[in-house]
């Protein structure tokens, strides 16, 4: 993306033919592939409104296979520097973590007119009928989005529309949970109704995360770039990722997919800033400025941020964003000019560290660089700590830290609990970061080695993967497996897209 803002232009899309071929064998660029309408090569879609054809895709050959099953994958991230003086005009950096969220994608026979969404990590298993869905509203011309539009806010009569097909979820559930699961599940409709349409296949979206929810990291905006870049690419909206890709269409699918992620998390959070699905889209990290509340805020790509180790821990003490940024108004407002001052050196410590990862080498940066980076983690916290948003077990994660002395540590995100970052010194021992991590274990924290500044938005299609099987042709992964992987370790060991070494199959748009 580069600081360049993507432009889109209507297309006419048609339907668009298979061979006849086992669906497990077709790749995403066959599926994607140029066909031949009018005399001129266009890429073909499901019907989005963009077609003179009402029947659209399904007006196919009935002996054309299904689309294979699919995945999307997206990573959650972490603020690294600028919390809370981002909240008042200043800098913020926020980088990408290896810690993901996956979403397996299967289709239905052409007979079973239904999708489903199954999010066991919360425990959310809706099924609606397609034909029964509010399409009428959301295909009404003065209603009608498109792939290529840029959605800002979200359509009130759209949101009424859908509010009967949210009330029926997890009726039996706490209302604390229900809320959750209808949030999650209006983002996923919302999506649904404005790129699909009424004709649209059966298909069943299965959502695993290896991030903490509610913790701060982003994990709904990485499912909504997951579910995001899996409609486009059901609609055939969207071209790679593929080694040859050229750089600038590779940013404008990475930006096409950050659009209807940011419509996603209108939906969950209402007024989000964009940080969030802007880092889980394009990965590495980004400066993110917002001085002007009534515009849209600056968003610089930082494509060579450097991968470095992590140690992301969750104190599991719940916390709640407003009010920790109610502290800051309050102090702000009792001791401005105090509060002003560690606001102002809080950004220059942003600015400080954008300089040095700017500097930096392909390799990433020296141990003196690591150091400085390290230094300004240190600051960066105490100046958090000054405003009054740490907590007990965030200091006592410091401590045991320092105890130890691998590393520097702050809080992410908002604080009053929630995570601590730790960015490993260059020479760590991994006896002494076992004994780290075991004195965490014994004080009920919740620990992740992972790394930052990794790859956005991958796609695996098809839905096989090396995994030392005897299965022909590698592990083809299904519903059944995805649904029973146990926890974050079963997931990651079914479907991660690896750390230092990247997975075989998996692709990802490099902007």
């Amino acid at each position: 993306m580069n600081g360049r803002r993507a432009s889109f232009h209507g297309r006419t899309h048609s339907h668009l033919d298979f061979d006849h071929r086992d669906s497990s064998q077709i790749s995403l660029e066959q599926a994607i592939k140029p066909v031949q309408i009018n005399g001129s090569r266009q890429r073909g879609g499901l019907s989005n409104g963009y077609t003179s054809n009402p029947r659209g895709f399904l007006d196919r050959k009935s002996s054309s296979p299904m689309l294979p099953a699919f995945m999307t994958s997206a990573p959650g991230k972490v603020i690294v520097f600028g919390e809370h003086a981002v909240v008042h005009g200043k800098a913020a950096m926020a980088a990408s973590i290896s810690l993901r969220s996956y979403l397996l994608v299967t289709a239905l026979s052409k007979s079973r007119r239904t999708i489903s969404l199954r999010f066991p990590d919360i425990s959310l298993d809706h099924t609606w009928e397609i034909d029964a869905l509010p399409w009428t509203n959301f295909s009404h011309p003065s209603k009608k989005k498109y792939y290529y539009d840029l959605v800002t806010s979200l359509d009130q009569d759209l949101v009424e529309a859908m509010r009967p097909h949210i009330a029926t979820i997890s009726p039996k559930a706490s209302p604390e949970v229900r809320k959750i699961h209808q949030a999650a599940a209006s983002g996923f409709l919302y999506l649904f109704l404005s790129l699909g349409s009424q004709l649209f296949p059966g298909s069943i979206y299965t959502l695993r995360s290896t991030l903490p929810i509610g913790a701060g990291l982003g994990s709904s905006a990485s499912i909504s770039v997951c579910l995001s870049s899996a409609l486009l690419l059901q609609i055939r909206a969207l071209a790679g990722p593929h080694p040859d890709q050229p750089l600038l269409e590779s940013e404008l699918q990475v930006e096409r997919i950050n659009r209807w992620a940011f419509v996603g998390e209108m939906c969950i959070h209402g007024n989000p800033s964009g940080v969030d699905n802007t880092v889980s889209a394009g990965g590495k990290a980004v400066i993110f400025k917002r001085e002007d509340y009534t515009k849209p805020p600056t968003v610089t790509p930082l494509r060579n941020f450097p991968e470095l180790p992590l140690l992301l821990v969750n104190t599991r003490q719940a916390r709640s964003t407003a009010i920790e940024v109610a502290k800051v108004g309050k102090l702000k407002k009792s001791h401005p000019v105090v509060t002003n001052s560690i606001l102002e050196t809080i950004d220059k410590i942003t600015e400080s560290a954008h300089e040095l990862v700017r500097g930096s080498g392909p390799d990433g940066p020296d141990e003196q660089t690591l150091e400085i980076l390290g230094e300004l983690i240190n600051v960066n916290h105490g100046l958090l700590v000054s405003l009054g948003v740490s907590h007990p077990r965030l200091e006592r994660i410091r401590e045991l830290v320092d105890l130890v002395g691998i590393g520097w540590t702050k809080l992410t995100g908002a604080g009053g609990g929630g995570c601590a970052i730790t960015l490993l010194k260059a020479n760590t021992e991994k006896e002494d970061l076992s004994l780290l991590e075991s004195r965490l274990d014994e004080e009920g924290f919740e620990r992740f080695e992972t790394t930052l500044g990794g790859d956005g938005v991958g796609v695996l299609w098809p839905a096989v993967l090396q995994n030392g099987t005897d299965e022909e042709g590698g592990e083809e992964i299904d519903q059944e497996k995805f649904l029973n992987a146990e926890g974050r370790e079963g997931v990651e060991q079914l479907v991660g897209v690896g750390l230092q070494e990247r997975r075989e199959g998996w692709k990802f748009w490099h902007c």
